[in-house]
């Protein structure tokens, strides 16, 4: 792993304030858990300022908000790790978060990177991404003049690009709460069980009703674009299905009308699998996830 060189100059801000401070003076880089970007160094030097966030305990826990809206919401620290995720008893609905948070990487990466960080990064194959994207997520970004809000699908723009300004930190995750009979899942595709970047993931979200039909559907993939993707054309065919039934219906259109279903996917060919394999996975990815609801 590089280091820094010993020029670096680096901040630690013992406050959010402070750190905003920092930031609206241009060129730096904000730092929370750095298990991406150290590794992203390799050789190369890495001469700008840095804003080292470690230290500002407000940007991390889990607790009950508001919306701007009024609508009661669970908000996420930035800085809260992957162990704070797995540790904390989560509402029913949410329990793609914590199936998410014990797939990235080993014990050691979990307990030093961040939700905020996993979202800063903007991979194409980011664990974090499919599960909130589901989960109808959005992050609060402030600045010394200010917050703002943005749903997480307008925030990633593509491969390692967000709509972060220069001057802005990511302080938030807010999820709006569930209800008592939404459930959620996530599964993980790759090459051996542990410490692998996806070949392809998904996370699925149901509402149902009082007889059981899926009242509300969210499925997320990702690692098959530059930003994962929710696949809106099958999550329409699948509200009025029983609970029981979806796995088979899914099953059904991925056969059936595979193309369609899948098209806002924009899988490559890479040293981890092709286009083809990834898509010909999610057929079987789907359905398995909704089985598990």
């Amino acid at each position: 792993m590089s280091a820094l060189p010993a020029s670096t100059e680096l901040h630690s801000p013992a406050s959010l304030e402070e750190a905003l401070g920092l930031m609206a003076h241009g060129g730096r880089r904000p730092l929370a858990g750095g298990t991406d970007f150290f590794a992203s160094l390799s050789q190369r030097p890495f001469r700008n300022p840095l804003v080292d966030l470690q230290g500002i305990a407000a940007l991390r826990g889990i607790h009950f908000a508001r919306s701007p809206e009024g609508a009661e919401t669970l908000r996420i620290g930035a800085l809260t790790t992957w162990s704070d995720l797995r540790a904390t008893p989560l509402p029913a609905g949410l329990e793609a978060l914590a199936l998410a948070a014990a797939e990235v990487g080993g014990r050691q990466v979990q307990n030093r990177g961040t939700l905020g960080g996993n979202l800063c990064n903007a991979s194409p194959a980011a664990d974090g991404v499919p599960v909130l994207l589901a989960l109808d997520a959005s992050v609060a970004l402030q600045s010394s003049g200010g917050t703002r809000q943005l749903p997480l699908a307008s925030f990633i723009l593509g491969n390692r690009r967000t709509a972060l300004a220069p001057d802005e930190l990511l302080v938030g995750i807010d999820i709006p709460l569930p209800t008592s009979r939404a459930r959620s899942t996530f599964l993980k595709l790759g090459h051996r069980r542990f410490l692998v970047i996806s070949v392809t993931m998904i996370s699925v979200r149901i509402d149902v009703d009082n007889s059981g039909r899926i009242q509300r559907c969210a499925i997320a993939v990702g690692a098959c674009s530059e930003v994962a993707q929710r696949l809106q054309a099958l999550e329409a065919r699948l509200v009025g299905c029983t609970v029981a039934s979806a796995a088979a219906c899914a099953a059904q259109l991925l056969i059936e009308e595979k193309d369609r279903m899948l098209e806002v996917l924009a899988p490559i060919d890479d040293v981890r699998g092709t286009a083809r394999y990834r898509r010909d996975a999610l057929c079987t990815l789907i359905p398995r996830a909704l089985a598990a609801q």
